[in-house]
């Protein structure tokens, strides 16, 4: 039985010493010597939601306000500072653009929460 103890980041069994710190062949990970004896590793909690500009907790339905005059790509139209937007939907997107909505005047588009703030 070995007296290495376990990467903290990746698990891997096959960690050494270098000096004061044990280091972790597989993602190269290097933490103290003592910080493995005493520590007790607790999961980090990521923070999944959705925030505007501001950092408020948007949901789906919510009401926003546009921040930035935003252009609209393929068009010569834009969508100006001010301009509500109702009843927004969440999505996964890709590129940014988290937020489903339909202005009217313009018609459905996706926005980035980064651009609108909570009404």
């Amino acid at each position: 039985m070995s007296a290495e103890p376990k990467c903290p980041q990746c698990s891997a069994e096959y960690t050494y010493a270098d000096g004061n710190l044990w280091v972790c062949p597989s993602c190269a990970h290097e933490w103290s010597q003592h910080e493995s004896t005493n520590a007790v590793s607790e999961p980090e909690v990521i923070d999944t939601a959705i925030r505007d500009a501001h950092g408020n907790v948007l949901a789906d339905g919510d009401t926003v306000t546009v921040i930035k005059e935003l252009k609209i790509k393929g068009s010569s139209s834009v969508v100006k500072v001010g301009t509500k937007v109702k009843n927004i939907r969440l999505t996964d997107g890709d590129d940014g653009h988290n937020i489903a909505c339909k202005i009217d005047g313009i018609g459905a588009m996706n926005l980035k929460s980064e651009f609108v703030k909570k009404a």
